[in-house]
């Protein structure tokens, strides 16, 4: 069993330690806390950073890396995470689907090392089970759909999944990316036919990273009776930025029934003092143009972001919390962000 402090023994030292207060503390705990994207698996592919062990701040300050590791994520009470796999756009076309089940099976070793702590999980019932038995439920994500482009590749893993973004920062086969120099290329023939085999395998199709037109050539083709996602992102509404998305991609997400995860990244963000009030605002927007039925956390964790400075690692999550409570929010609207909306779209994908 990994060793953790456990907040719940001592919530008013956990109050007083962050500076927030007890409300916060005592609604955080009594909530589903879901984060819908961690990349920390990036760095135990380069070098070797270990999951299963606690990490200070790093080389860098808790910048880009050493954000969260499982007993950070078991100290923090996160419910339930979805861990990502990103596809090595260098990589040759030959060799991606085979590395991918290769990382694949390493991720999979590592949380079944630590089985008092954490749960692999697929469906509803799977994170309902984990939640019962007190640990961690960790879904498994692709960040490049490209990885599973071949013939077959995603048939052969796609139960071991719950969600792949259709492409990352770079121009691949299936469509072509938000970021600079991506052009207004649409979803390729071949994409389109990714975003068909997702749905067939109720896999979450996940619109972080790609182009407007992309977006929106994927919604066409995409299954209306399943939920989309936008795992982790900023809104244009409150930042123009080409990794955020505006008001007509929130309504159309909306629309499945998906949810928007707000990304943490500063830059994104457009808080010019790093302060994690500036996520709340993204949250208010995503609030205010479709509901508070649709938003939710994608973190990005460890991919090498840059979090607010008052929130650098997991650890500092009920500062979020108290931001929100400030602001007037309920308890219901604020339970529904950090986890509740995620489980009511994943009880539509996947009872």
């Amino acid at each position: 069993m990994l060793a953790v402090r456990d907040h719940r023994a001592k919530p008013s030292a956990w109050a007083y330690e962050l500076s927030v207060s007890r409300e916060a503390i005592d609604l955080y705990l009594a909530s589903d806390i879901v984060d819908l994207h961690i990349d920390s698996f990036i760095w135990t592919r380069l070098f070797g950073y270990k999951l299963d062990e606690r990490h200070e701040h790093g080389l860098f300050g808790a910048r880009f890396y050493s954000q969260v590791d499982l007993p950070r994520i078991r100290e923090a009470r996160i419910a339930g995470g979805i861990w990502c796999i990103t596809t090595n756009p260098l990589r040759p076309a030959r060799s991606r689907a085979p590395t991918f089940e290769a990382n694949l099976a390493h991720l999979e070793s590592i949380f079944a090392g630590v089985p008092d702590d954490v749960a692999l999980c697929r469906t509803t019932r799977d994170y309902r089970a984990a939640k019962k038995a007190d640990k961690h439920a960790a879904f498994i994500g692709v960040q490049g759909g490209n990885a599973l482009d071949a013939p077959g590749a995603l048939d052969r893993v796609a139960e071991h999944l719950l969600k792949v973004t259709l492409v990352h920062l770079s121009t691949s086969t299936l469509g072509a990316t938000s970021a600079p120099m991506g052009g207004d290329g649409a979803l390729t023939t071949r994409g389109q036919e990714f975003v068909e085999r997702l749905n067939a395998h109720r896999v979450f199709v996940d619109l972080a990273h790609i182009n407007r037109r992309g977006f929106f050539d994927a919604i066409a083709v995409h299954d209306k009776t399943q939920p989309l996602l936008v795992s982790h992102t900023g809104v244009t509404g409150v930042k123009p930025h080409w990794r955020n998305i505006d008001d007509e991609q929130l309504r159309a997400v909306a629309d499945t029934g998906g949810i928007v995860g707000v990304i943490y990244q500063k830059s994104f963000l457009g808080e010019p003092l790093g302060r994690c009030e500036a996520i709340v605002r993204h949250l208010a927007h995503i609030i205010d143009t479709i509901g508070e039925d649709h938003a939710a956390l994608g973190s990005d964790w460890d991919g090498a972001i840059e979090p607010p400075r008052d929130m650098p690692t997991c650890l500092e999550l009920p500062r979020l919390v108290d931001k929100m409570l400030i602001r007037g929010w309920s308890d219901t609207r604020i339970a529904k962000i950090l986890g509740g909306n995620f489980l009511r779209a994943l009880a539509l994908l996947r009872p």
